[in-house]
């Protein structure tokens, strides 16, 4: 994904403790080009991982909604995003996981409805980011609740140096990064394209 580490390399803006801003093609504002060649790769990556059979991509929102709707349309499956507000349409018995916030402060509840997610469904998580994992490990608990198989976890860009790869290695699911941030001081943003792309 070069396109993707040249334009964190250009546009991307270290705001202090652990935040990085990129909402010019992310988080806020997107790049459609770039967002359906995010999922391209996603999905490339995950068939170059042996992960076969997904019936439905899963995210939180907000941020996540994007690239994970453009890996539903490369891999044809449906996109399920987790709600941080429960609407009066959702269903009674939804499956509720908590995660921090890290750029809002304080937890989020998340929320899915049992009407779309099923014990059969073979699953892969898609995220914007991966820093400490907890979103992403709060979305895993969603998957399990309802009896689901998670066969992988995607982020657009992965922050190394909070060490959430590690903190979800007991997922024991390939977890895949478009980009990875090594370290963030001052204006130097070091960035590079995951080695290898999928580890256990």
């Amino acid at each position: 994904m070069k396109a993707l580490i040249e334009r964190i390399r250009c546009e991307g803006r270290n705001l202090g403790q652990g935040i990085l801003k990129v909402d010019g093609f992310i988080n806020h504002q997107l790049d459609p080009a770039l967002t359906v060649e995010m999922g391209r790769e996603f999905a490339r990556r995950f068939a170059q991982a042996g992960v076969t059979g997904i019936t439905r991509v899963i995210t939180a929102e907000v941020s996540g909604i994007a690239p994970a709707l453009t890996t539903g349309l490369a891999l044809g499956v449906p996109v399920l995003y987790a709600r941080k507000t429960r609407p009066i349409t959702m269903a009674n018995g939804v499956y509720r996981a908590e995660a921090p916030s890290h750029t809002k402060g304080g937890m989020v509840e998340l929320m899915v409805s049992p009407e779309y997610l099923h014990p059969h469904d073979r699953v892969i998580i898609i995220d914007d980011f991966l820093a400490s994992g907890k979103t992403i490990a709060a979305l895993a608990d969603l998957v399990q609740q309802c009896g689901a198989t998670l066969c992988g976890i995607g982020c657009v860009i992965e922050k190394s140096f909070e060490e959430g790869r590690a903190r979800l290695a007991y997922l024991n699911v390939p977890i895949v990064s478009l980009a990875v941030i090594e370290s963030m001081e001052g204006d130097q943003i070091q960035v590079r394209e995951w080695e290898g792309a999928v580890s256990r």
